[in-house]
């Protein structure tokens, strides 16, 4: 009753504190996605390539993250943003790589050969082959990867909040420094809520793409686009 009543009280504290969190991650994601696809595409033309690339992307994600924190205090100080928004904003983005790169790897090696095919045999460029056909089947498994950096990095965000990033790990570490089961519980309980609400959100956007995307996959066209 107390950590509700906590919660009541403090309301527009715990809003505030779920928006910054939202900040982050979205940006970060948003970013990762901006990065890592055309990362994902680009390796799938060299198999020691992406075996570099995957292996590089699964080291970071080792890292713990309190430790990643930690390492880029020193680099980003020279620029006056040791601590803050900055740092976990890319800490973020350096954890969603992995998911996003290899989901968006596999998918893209997997499209069906019989369907390249097809569209070299319409005269599509390569080019065109990615836009038309090999991205809109790739479609659903890089919303896949996105939601497990999504949900993944929303618990590591609130790691943030222990280099003032803010966000709901403030509850966290506020409630752990304080002895408060409050302040930890309101915490805890909203980075499971906003994970859980979020990886619905994501998945309802998966599936929204997956008919279309499967539709414009197996019903090429009759005739070339023009680039």
């Amino acid at each position: 009753m107390e950590t509700i009543a906590f919660f009541i009280d403090n309301l527009d504290v715990v809003l505030s504190r779920t928006l910054e969190h939202i900040s982050i991650v979205a940006v970060a994601v948003g970013l990762a996605i901006l990065t890592g696809v055309p990362i994902g595409i680009a390796i799938t033309l060299n198999k020691k390539a992406a075996d570099l690339v995957l292996y590089v992307a699964a080291i970071i994600v080792t890292i713990p993250s309190i430790a990643l924190f930690g390492l880029m205090i020193p680099v980003l100080s020279l620029i006056g943003q040791g601590v803050g928004y900055l740092p976990a904003v890319i800490a973020v983005l350096l954890y969603s790589q992995l998911p996003i790169i290899r989901n968006t790897y596999t998918a893209i090696t997997n499209v069906d050969p019989a369907l390249r095919e097809a569209a070299r045999g319409l005269g599509m460029t390569p080019l065109q082959r990615l836009r038309r056909v090999e991205i809109p089947l790739a479609m659903p498994v890089v919303m896949a990867g996105v939601r497990i950096a999504v949900v993944m990095n929303i618990g590591i965000t609130a790691i943030a909040a222990y280099i003032g990033a803010g966000g709901l790990g403030t509850f966290i570490s506020r409630g752990i420094s304080q002895t408060d089961p409050r302040q930890l519980l309101t915490g805890a309980f909203m980075v499971s809520v906003l994970a859980i609400a979020s990886d619905l959100a994501l998945l309802w956007v998966q599936r929204r793409l997956t008919p279309a995307s499967s539709s414009r996959g197996s019903a090429l066209p009759a005739t070339p686009a023009q680039s």
